[in-house]
């Protein structure tokens, strides 16, 4: 059961863009697994992929394919991730590519495509093939709330956030979807997060404003510590609004990045609600660092121990693992007299030892929360950093052993 999440809001169309879903039996039957996403020409676009190094085929296409012209359309699949399938898969991706092209009247090279689902088998082209076109004659600048649900894979819940604003004396919308529950530790994004604005922004504008909104949202998220062959993050500008370009040192650079920021932050926070098997969702809020660096190495430390995310799923205040997580933080300098912790405002620790009014009581009544917020104060300096996460439940153990069932 997804913690806090529920239905998709209102998701506002974007001028400039149609997406178009439908049921092309990639790997299970009657389920919405395709996607495209058309752009208006003109449309810019700025992208950033994962950092493993087992990238999947549609990664290393999709890099390609936006180095050498703005996209037309991005194509998405779940079911099979054709990560790890070598020189076939990229084969397949490219075929992918080539059939959506045909129908859209562009060029191979102006389609990116994205796959999520299971690693080490190749697509089924054929499939993706023959679901193209009711994908394509799906195509309308209503469909976002449809695409949410066709890129879910182990997801219990599709998300998805919107937002409006004036800028430039013009409305401006911008509208994202994005799929994860499992192998949730970004080292850019998240595994599929597709976000579109009809401003009009300059190219070096966009990029500067997607790495900025990625580093505040899904870099800052963790379910499982497991970073995906396939993750990907996409901001599309297809100027329409008609405001003013956006520039980097433009008066509505700030405002713009703001507003992507914030779409981003939901729908990574969405995902750790919707974690596999989670009941708990958890802020984990590092104060007093010598660095955002320490604060977040101390973070993600608590965050990806299993000892400590087994206990939250418990609701056991068992607050000496967090302490131990803290202590093997890979950070160079840590005075562990100077700790203290509190969960969902109850003082734990301070000075490094149990706090002198903490009592189990009060613990356990702010561990059984939903929601919990765990603040750690290093007293090493003035920086300060923040992480999402949930708890680790049985039901992890099972959606993960029956993947491929």
């Amino acid at each position: 059961m997804a913690v806090g999440l529920t239905a998709l809001p209102e998701l506002h169309p974007v001028s400039g863009i149609r997406v178009g879903t439908s049921r092309a039996g990639i790997r299970k039957k009657d389920r919405r697994d395709l996607v495209v996403i058309e752009c208006a020409p003109g449309t810019q676009a700025a992208a950033v992929f994962t950092r493993n190094r087992f990238s999947a085929a549609p990664v290393q296409v999709a890099r390609e394919h936006l180095a050498a012209r703005p996209p037309r359309a991005l194509l998405i699949n779940t079911g099979f991730a054709n990560a790890g399938t070598g020189q076939p898969g990229i084969e397949s991706a490219r075929a992918c590519c080539q059939a959506l092209a045909q129908r859209l009247s562009c060029a191979p090279e102006e389609i990116m495509p994205f796959s999520t689902g299971v690693i080490g088998e190749r697509l089924p082209v054929e499939r993706v093939v023959a679901g193209l076109p009711a994908a394509v004659s799906a195509l309308s600048g209503d469909g976002w709330a449809e695409a949410a649900y066709g890129i879910m894979t182990t997801d219990t819940l599709p998300k998805g956030s919107s937002r409006r604003m004036i800028l430039g004396g013009r409305e401006i919308t911008v509208t994202g979807i994005a799929k994860g529950a499992g192998m949730i530790r970004p080292d850019m994004a998240t595994m599929l997060a597709f976000v579109a604005t009809d401003a009009d922004a300059s190219p070096a504008a966009l990029d500067r404003c997607l790495r900025s909104a990625a580093a505040v949202s899904f870099n800052r998220i963790t379910v499982d510590g497991d970073t995906s062959t396939n993750d990907a993050l996409v901001l599309l500008a297809t100027g329409r609004a008609g405001n003013p370009r956006i520039e980097v040192d433009g008066p509505d650079y700030e405002r713009l990045r703001e507003a992507v920021s914030e779409v981003c932050a939901q729908l990574a926070r969405a995902i750790v609600r919707d974690g596999e098997g989670a009941t708990k969702f958890i802020t984990i809020e590092v104060t007093e660092g010598k660095s955002k660096e320490d604060c977040l190495a101390v973070a993600y430390t608590i965050a990806h121990s299993p000892l400590v995310k087994t206990a939250f799923f418990a609701s056991d205040p068992n607050w000496g693992r967090i302490l131990a997580a803290i202590g093997r933080a890979p950070i160079a300098e840590l005075d562990v007299d100077r700790i203290s912790i509190s969960l969902n405002g109850v003082a734990v620790v301070r000075s490094g030892a149990l706090a002198s009014d903490y009592t189990e009581a009060r613990g356990a009544e702010a561990m059984a929360q939903a929601e919990i917020t765990v603040r750690v104060a290093l007293g090493m300096g003035a920086a300060t950093d923040t992480v999402w996460t949930c708890d680790l439940s049985h039901d992890y153990v099972r959606i993960n052993a029956e993947y491929r069932t």
